[in-house]
């Protein structure tokens, strides 16, 4: 029995001629007389240590397993040991050329995800679902920068969200830093009559926009005068002359350096700021346009008050959409995306619109309320709004005669159709101004004791300044749970 068991094993000729030489030595032992007996069993013992503690409870098979390793083991070769170590090798190059592989895959889906980001975003298509995500904020955590003497009327924030520039009936910009709250610059406004000596505006600013490269920074004002301004140094640039009255809305071209610029005489121009030139000049609209917006396309929007159209620009075709919605004279529009938009008017309204429909996709009428006596209420009037940029989330600003003003936030509907309101603010003045960080980190209002274009009402009890809003996030605890 003894040899049949250690001549199985035919896998591996060393071993098999290892199994017979074991078994003849068997043999000769079990033919030894009895004076060897005890040599026997030392040798038997030895081995027994050898397997395991365990040995006694192992069938044959594992002891003959057990056994074959142990002869490989002590018998290989130098060439077998190179053959082992160079499949070992070959393993660990599949597995790091596998593991690059997932990288490279990971990486390719990332940028395949980023390009396909900018492909909707050319197409006007990306909508970022931000709004469901959004808590109101705690009315300790809301910081107001004080600076201006007059109401503020105008901010725009620069594209790394460090700084906000803001400007006033006071004729003065001022340079925040958003971290601190701290004025970093001040450019003084000066005194009716020293147009000729005095660096800066020497009249009510109405409007002001930034580069997308935060290079130059722009701004407009009852004069008719457009100035350029180096928006690091606040250094004076270059002065923009031609507008026939106010210059009530301005924004750079997203990636360039051409400016649109939009009057109460009723035209738009476009700038080319590089060149300090003049390009050319836009008509259309019936009343003194209010605002004005664009992005990287070579098309802007307007919105032209009293005559109650919004006017979409294509300005290489030299032509324009007219788009009707709104019941009274439409005072602010910002673009949401390259095809939608986002208008307030003195109706009390807020639409939303599409450039490709002739009305508005939604509307939502009194959508800060009423003010006045039992049968002859008035909506307040919408101001100013704000969108962030590629996502579901915009804000409007109110301006009634009343202390109690407040900023709504809002989340668009699946495709821009419908509006809900999110949370409110509540400010006290009017909210002239509102600009979402592009990181939709914060908003900004604008605020101040009269409306920008005009002084219909004066607040006394309002404060003239700016609110810092954050823009807080659900705990990722609530998200997982809903």
């Amino acid at each position: 029995m003894s040899s049949s068991f250690f001549m199985k094993g035919k896998e591996n000729p060393k071993l098999a001629k290892k199994g017979k030489n074991v078994a003849a030595t068997k043999r000769k032992v079990d033919g030894d007389s009895a004076g060897k007996s005890k040599v026997r069993a030392k040798k038997a013992s030895k081995y027994n240590e050898e397997i395991s503690s365990e040995s006694e409870t192992e069938s044959p098979a594992l002891t003959k397993k057990k056994q074959s390793n142990e002869s490989h083991e002590y018998d290989e070769t130098p060439q077998e040991k190179k053959l082992r170590l160079a499949k070992l090798y070959l393993e660990q190059l599949k597995d790091e050329e596998e593991q690059k592989a997932e990288e490279d895959s990971f990486e390719t889906d990332l940028i395949a995800g980023r390009l396909q980001e900018e492909v909707l975003e050319q197409k006007g298509k990306l909508q970022r679902l931000i709004a469901k995500d959004l808590i109101p904020p705690d009315a300790s955590e809301i910081r107001v920068l004080r600076g201006h003497k007059l109401p503020i009327t105008c901010l725009v924030i620069t594209p790394d969200d460090k700084c906000i520039f803001s400007a006033a009936k006071d004729c003065s910009i001022i340079k925040w830093d958003v971290g601190s709250g701290k004025k970093l610059h001040t450019i003084p406004g000066g005194r009716k009559g020293t147009e000729e000596r005095h660096v800066g505006h020497t009249a009510h600013i109405l409007c002001m926009a930034i580069s997308s490269d935060g290079k130059y920074l722009a701004t407009g004002d009852m004069n008719k005068l457009i100035m350029i301004w180096e928006a690091d140094t606040c250094k004076h640039l270059y002065k923009f002359t031609g507008h026939k009255g106010p210059v009530s809305g301005l924004s750079f071209r997203k990636g360039t350096h051409d400016l649109y610029s939009a009057s109460h005489d009723r035209s738009v121009k476009v700038w080319n700021v590089d060149e300090n030139a003049y390009v050319e000049t836009l008509f259309g609209h019936q009343d003194a346009i209010t605002g004005l917006d664009c992005l990287s396309r070579e098309r802007c929007v307007t919105a032209g008050g009293r005559d109650r159209t919004v006017r979409v620009w294509k300005i290489a075709e030299e032509s324009q959409l007219v788009f009707h919605g709104h019941e009274g004279s439409i005072d602010c529009i910002q673009l949401i995306n390259e095809e939608h938009m986002i208008t307030g008017a003195d109706d009390g309204s807020v639409s939303l619109w599409s450039v490709n429909k002739k009305k508005p996709l939604s509307t939502v009428k009194q959508a800060h309320g009423c003010h006045g006596d039992a049968g002859l209420e008035q909506p307040h009037w919408v101001a100013s709004v704000a969108a962030l940029q590629n996502s579901d989330t915009v804000a409007s600003g109110a301006s009634g005669c009343s202390h109690n003003s407040q900023v709504n936030v809002w989340k668009c509907g699946q495709s821009y159709r419908g509006l809900e309101p999110l949370f409110s603010v509540p400010v006290s003045g009017f909210v002239n101004s509102l600009k979402f960080s592009s990181s939709g980190q914060f908003l900004v209002a604008g605020v101040g004791q009269e409306h920008r274009l005009g002084r219909w009402w004066r607040l006394k009890e309002a404060k003239n300044g700016i609110y810092v809003i954050p823009l807080k996030r659900k705990p990722e605890e609530a998200k997982v749970a809903e």
